[in-house]
């Protein structure tokens, strides 16, 4: 770690330097990682389509199985922080979910013929339930595990641009699913489309999974405060777990980016349809194949520049810092989320794409920037409670995400009822309804992504912070003299 003079900036020494290769083989992690929630959630449908289940219970095996991550998600992340093992605290758990959450996907959609839908349902409940325990046991320590393999602040901000550019493969991957399970060369009928394509995503899945616990190596152990944990009973494992998971909730500068991101991600969840509600019923006065069709090119639009958004933040919070940056970049989803009002059109239904390049700001940037300033975050945590957390408060501002979506994506079903909107009137909706959805789709995420932006105004951790805390950990543990 060096400081350059001239721009006051600095500069990230060879040693704390994560070499290309190893950044992609953590973003293997996060391909997995999103390609088995893109998978879970685009596939369920086969339940509805291919089996005739109730759209109600099939709601429910999305809902119930994820209320057990309030709990499962920090218990997995306090039982990585505190492991001792010649492999790690992380790479035992990444090498062994990835397997087994491969494993017991493939056997989810392994769907008996000529059952009952009360038998579909506690099979599919059931498996859903071993699955998610496997997904965490995955996914806790490999988040984890990013935000300890570098020190440095601007390699954090590499990293994770690199994870997450990656990652965004599987929504690229993932919308092709229905059509692979339908596909008649290949499969009997939709059932059986399901079952032939969860092999082979499970075969992918383990594949790639295992890589990051084979490849990367953890930088931090154990300090010497928690050395003993091995050795605790079950009762003072416990007391430490409600302590540590106390403690990460205190943290002023954690709290702030976990509302941060519960605003920007769920305005955004809240109104995921309303888009289509506005471009099919306002633009195209119910022509649903019309309104389709170039909601899709403004989807593909804005896939495509979310990487590129991803690139630019990356770079820019390597510049000015990630507040900076944050700001910059979720003004810019603003920007997109307000010319929503002005491009969803009638007269120039093209100037739909227009939109689509500014609201990708949003989410790119949000999972570029968010992990990367939490691991500056634990590192303030070390400084004040000399004991590491990485895994507790990754699956805490998690848990936040995946339980805010849940609730965003409820909510949503009561927003729209509240606009009047009724699907037997097709085109002919009324104007206090057209208008209802136009304002909710484009300025409940432009409030929430204004709050966010005053949420994030007072984080406290800058570049310049965050290095004169590392110097002071390293001289804590001895490696600063």
């Amino acid at each position: 770690m060096s400081v350059n003079s001239e721009t006051s900036q600095y500069t990230t020494a060879a040693e704390d330097r994560i070499p290309f290769h190893l950044k992609v083989v953590y973003g293997m992690g996060a391909l997995v990682n999103n390609l088995l929630a893109a998978a879970i959630g685009g596939m369920v449908i086969v339940l509805n389509l291919g089996l005739g289940m109730n759209p109600a219970l099939v709601g429910l095996l999305g809902a119930l199985p994820r209320l057990t991550d309030a709990i499962t998600d920090p218990l997995m992340g306090y039982i990585s922080d505190n492991t001792r093992s010649r492999w790690g605290r992380r790479r035992p758990y990444i090498f062994i979910g990835a397997i087994a959450v491969g494993i017991i996907f493939a056997l989810l959609w392994q769907l008996p013929e000529g059952k009952s839908e009360s038998f579909y349902f506690w099979f599919f409940l059931i498996g859903s339930f071993f699955f998610y325990l496997a997904y965490t046991m995955f996914a806790t320590p490999w988040v984890a595990l990013g935000y300890e393999l570098t020190p440095d602040y601007n390699e954090r901000t590499r990293l994770m641009g690199t994870q997450n550019f990656i990652g965004q493969l599987a929504y690229v991957i993932a919308p092709w699913f229905l059509l692979i399970m339908q596909s008649e060369r290949w499969f009997d009928n939709m059932v059986d489309g399901a079952a032939g394509l969860a092999i082979i995503l499970s075969i992918f899945i383990i594949s790639l999974g295992v890589l990051p616990a084979i490849f990367l190596r953890e930088r931090m152990s154990s300090t010497k405060e928690k050395s003993s944990n091995s050795k605790l009973s079950l009762k003072e494992n416990l007391v430490s777990f409600f302590q540590g998971f106390a403690i990460t909730l205190k943290s002023k500068p954690f709290l702030k980016l976990c509302i941060a991101t519960f605003l920007v991600f769920n305005g955004f969840m809240l109104v995921a349809s309303f888009g289509f509600y506005v471009i099919i019923y306002y633009v195209f006065s119910g022509d649903t194949v019309e309104g389709a069709r170039l909601a899709g090119y403004a989807g593909t639009l804005g896939a495509v520049s979310t990487f590129c958004v991803i690139v630019i933040v990356t770079w820019l919070g390597t510049k000015i810092g990630k507040r900076k940056t944050f700001f910059i970049a979720i003004s810019l989803s603003m920007v997109g989320y307000a010319l929503k009002w002005f491009c969803y059109t009638p007269s120039q239904p093209w100037l739909i794409l227009v939109p689509a390049p500014f609201l990708a700001f949003g989410l790119g940037s949000l999972f570029t920037l968010m992990p990367s300033m939490i691991a500056d975050v634990v590192d303030l945590d070390e400084l004040e409670t000399h004991e590491r957390r990485e895994g507790m408060f990754g699956s805490i501002y998690w848990w936040v995400v995946k339980l805010g979506m849940a609730a965003a994506l409820a909510a949503g079903g009561f927003l729209l009822n509240a606009t009047g909107f009724d699907v037997a009137l097709e085109g002919n909706q009324s104007e206090q309804t057209i208008y209802l959805l136009r304002i909710f789709d484009a300025f409940v995420p432009f409030i929430a992504s204004a709050i966010a932006i005053w949420a994030v105004a007072t984080f406290s951790i800058t570049e310049q912070k965050a290095n004169e805390v590392r110097q002071l950990l390293e001289k804590r543990r001895g490696k600063l003299k």
